[in-house]
């Protein structure tokens, strides 16, 4: 089974079909890339220069709010900071549009997170296991809980040295849920307002939120897993863009520098079909509310 849906668009402002959008919500549920190879964002010449790993410090990333504004992870090299802030914003602003017009029926409940530059290499970067990207995971985060949220992504690679964007891509949710939810214990009694109160969480970790890194853990951990599961490489070359539900997709970044990444949040009920997501299945699956 293909994990990825091509289209053929090549400007940020265009319009789509209804087969178009159609296609786009049906194949985006069911966990598959929408990949526009033609899609590219381009740099500006004074942008240039922060295309250089030095424009980060100590993180990875340079991440902006374009609600507010604010950015942070700028390394003491960038001698422009407005010009950075400003070509994040121009990113922020074409994934916003994209998404609206592509997927309109998110249109009314999206929430816009934050927007992403990574000019660090992928490969070989020094990290836990859990931190290791290049292991086949979905994706959850310790400190931010979604609530049952979905996690929709946009990714543009702006590498101006022709390297590719290398990804290995997964088996589907459920079938990766059903192999290590057995393991999984639930949470224990009063741990969520425990890590609130401690500051360990930004808000009240849901049963969903457990579970959701549990399973994030126990993929990257097993490394039987990582070689034995069905799965296949695929590169996103410079110039190229696409959108995919990190939070359903197993992905495992492998190498790749220069991209740039919006993240948008999506409740359950505005799906088209909400019984696809990584919510409504683990609540199958273990027979219980999990929000």
């Amino acid at each position: 089974m293909s994990r990825i849906f091509e289209f053929g668009g090549a400007d940020w402002e265009a319009s789509f079909s209804a087969k178009e959008r159609a296609d786009a919500l049906n194949e985006i549920e069911q966990g598959k890339i929408l990949y526009f190879p033609r899609l590219g964002f381009a740099i500006e010449e004074h942008e240039k220069a922060f295309l250089s790993p030095e424009t980060v410090g100590k993180s990875k990333n340079v991440s902006f709010d374009a609600a507010t504004g604010d950015l942070h992870g700028i390394g003491p090299a960038v001698a422009d900071v407005e010009a950075l802030r400003s070509m994040m914003a121009r990113f922020a602003g074409r994934a916003a549009g994209l998404v609206a017009r592509l997927l309109p029926e998110y249109s009314a409940a999206l929430v816009q997170g934050r927007t992403s530059f990574r000019p660090v290499e992928a490969a070989g970067r020094a990290s836990s296991w859990r931190k290791d990207d290049t292991r086949l995971h979905v994706d959850a985060f310790p400190s931010s809980p979604v609530q049952g949220r979905r996690l929709l992504r946009v990714f543009s690679n702006v590498n101006p040295e022709g390297r590719p964007r290398c990804w290995r891509l997964g088996e589907p949710f459920e079938p990766m849920a059903r192999r290590f939810l057995p393991s999984i214990p639930a949470p224990f009694p009063g741990s969520a307002p425990l890590l609130q109160w401690l500051g360990l969480t930004k808000s009240r970790r849901s049963n969903y939120d457990h579970y959701m890194l549990q399973l994030h853990d126990r993929m990257k951990a097993d490394m039987a897993y990582q070689a034995e599961v069905d799965q296949v490489s695929f590169d996103f070359p410079p110039s190229t863009t696409w959108l995919v539900f990190t939070d359903q997709a197993s992905h495992a970044v492998m190498s790749g520098q220069y991209l740039l990444e919006q993240t948008f949040y999506v409740p359950v009920e505005a799906l088209r079909d909400p019984a696809t997501s990584p919510l409504r299945i683990l609540e199958r699956l273990t027979g219980r509310a999990l929000v």
